[in-house]
């Protein structure tokens, strides 16, 4: 079985070989054969509609890049009259009333939107296992091996290993795109901060989130990003720069690229094998031109303590509006209106969102501000000057993605610790606001997918984008299909 990307399925509805509604019909069957678990809610009716009208604009003379293909959207980002979760039960019931721009943005260059994908509760998790509406299964695993696909953006990853669909949306707080695009053989791109924007993306933390494409190939990823972003009046953090094509420089040389490799990501805790993959990869890129030396990001280890401080208290403010007044679940019986919020908000959230909040709360309340979340904030800074130094001589910093390949499920949800240094090498960049990606570069022993992450300098996603894709020419990780992947006519 070979893998569709969207540039194939652009050329073929350019062509006229196949059409939008053709190919959206041949993912919907795929998305019923499924057992994954990818997604929340599939919307045939609208999805059909939106590909019978992209085919009406092709045969009217549009030729918008990605006018008719179809995508996943994971189930953060509100779409008008659709169901909205977030992966909650507090949100259930939710129906959008206005559509998120990032989704906007995609629908106005006509891409089908065919649902929603299936996620880590209100983006707080890394093995998609936090979800109210049950596990979601890696398409990597086999009959004797259950796999988790990462997370919070699981239900997407795995949506597009599977070949549920060539692409999908996610989002990153702290690793949630590029984690689970490393477990499931993807190439999963963290925009800028502010690249995207916020706009009708549910918020987890506000000044980390970032929307971002998971898809095969890096040139997928170019193409799915030019629609997502843009600069949004509606959302303060948005960037207003000028629009960019970030498949501009795809097939730029890299000769005399110089790559980084800090020294703090290669110690303990990283898998043997990961790191033979991942110094495998790079030896790659010196055959394409590229230098390598080794650099140092010495305050790189301070990133989780203050990731986990920062995030949950930006959370805990966030997820105050979830109380049952005004939508969402309200506790069925309740005294007066404390016992209300208590009693909704209990029934609500699950245990990871519970965590969180009162980690949040506690580091934000009178008394403990200064000791705790004023500090992560200076450790942030010191992260963020790390890159800026290193960044002087070097044009990319590498890396592995994750500390090891994808765990089998239930093997670390009584150890929130444990599930919180999936992200270690991934973090860092959130807090820095910088642009990163992970990109396949090989797979362990038992058959399973290894992830090469990247890290430019600010809005420097094109360049990143050049780079990995010039590495996807000369390999073939991301052609590698998963064991229980479904074929089709796409």
């Amino acid at each position: 079985m070979t893998i569709t990307t969207l540039a194939q399925l652009a050329a073929d509805l350019d062509s006229g070989k196949r059409s939008s509604v053709e190919i959206t019909q041949d993912y919907l069957a795929r998305i019923e054969q499924s057992e994954h678990n990818a997604f929340i809610s599939v919307n045939q009716e609208l999805a059909l509609i939106q590909a019978k009208t992209a085919d009406q604009k092709r045969a009217s003379g549009d030729r918008s890049a990605l006018l008719g293909v179809p995508v996943a959207q994971k189930d953060i980002f509100c779409i008008d009259g659709m169901q909205t979760t977030c992966g909650s039960k507090i949100l259930e019931n939710f129906i959008a009333p206005y559509t998120a721009t990032v989704v906007e943005n995609m629908q106005a260059q006509g891409i089908v939107s065919m649902g929603k994908t299936n996620m880590d509760e209100f983006a707080m998790g890394s093995s998609n296992e936090t979800s109210y509406f049950g596990d979601v299964v890696n398409p990597w695993s086999t009959a004797d091996k259950t796999l988790v696909p990462g997370g919070s953006s699981g239900g997407s990853a795995a949506a597009v290993s599977a070949q549920l669909a060539p692409a999908a949306t996610g989002t990153d707080t702290g690793g949630s795109i590029r984690q689970p695009a490393s477990f499931c053989n993807l190439t999963g791109i963290k925009p800028s901060y502010g690249r995207c924007s916020r706009y009708g993306m549910i918020a987890f933390a506000s000044s980390l989130d970032q929307a971002g494409p998971m898809t095969h190939t890096a040139e997928d990823a170019a193409l799915l990003l030019n629609t997502m972003a843009g600069f949004d009046a509606k959302d303060s953090t948005s960037l207003d720069v000028p629009a960019e094509d970030f498949s501009r420089s795809l097939n730029d040389s890299i000769e005399g690229l110089r790559i980084g490799l800090p020294k703090e990501f290669f110690g303990d805790g990283l898998d043997s094998e990961m790191a033979t993959i991942i110094e495998t990869a790079v030896k790659q890129f010196e055959s394409l031109g590229a230098t390598i030396k080794e650099v140092s990001l010495p305050n790189s280890h301070l990133a989780l303590p203050s990731y986990y401080v920062i995030a949950p208290a930006e959370a805990s403010s966030n997820l105050s509006r979830f109380d049952g007044v005004r939508y969402g679940h309200r506790a069925e019986e309740y005294s007066d209106l404390i016992d209300m919020y208590t009693k909704t908000r209990t029934e609500g959230f699950g245990d990871e969102v519970k965590r969180r909040i009162m980690i949040g709360a506690y580091a934000l309340s009178s008394g403990y501000y200064d000791a705790y979340y004023s500090q992560a904030q200076k450790l942030r800074r010191m992260i963020s000057n790390d890159f800026t130094t290193v960044f002087e001589d070097c044009d990319v910093i590498m890396g592995p993605t994750t500390p090891g390949p994808a765990f089998e499920a239930g093997s670390r949800t009584d150890d929130p610790v444990s599930m919180y240094l999936n992200d270690i090498y991934t973090i860092p960049a959130n807090l820095a606001g910088l642009p990163a990606g992970s990109i396949p570069a090989g797979f362990t022993a038992s058959g399973l997918p290894a992830g090469l992450h990247l890290i430019t300098p600010y809005l420097q996603e094109a360049k990143m984008l050049n780079i990995a894709h010039k590495f996807q020419q000369v390999t073939d990780w991301h052609t590698r299909t998963a064991p229980s992947a479904i074929g089709g006519k796409a």
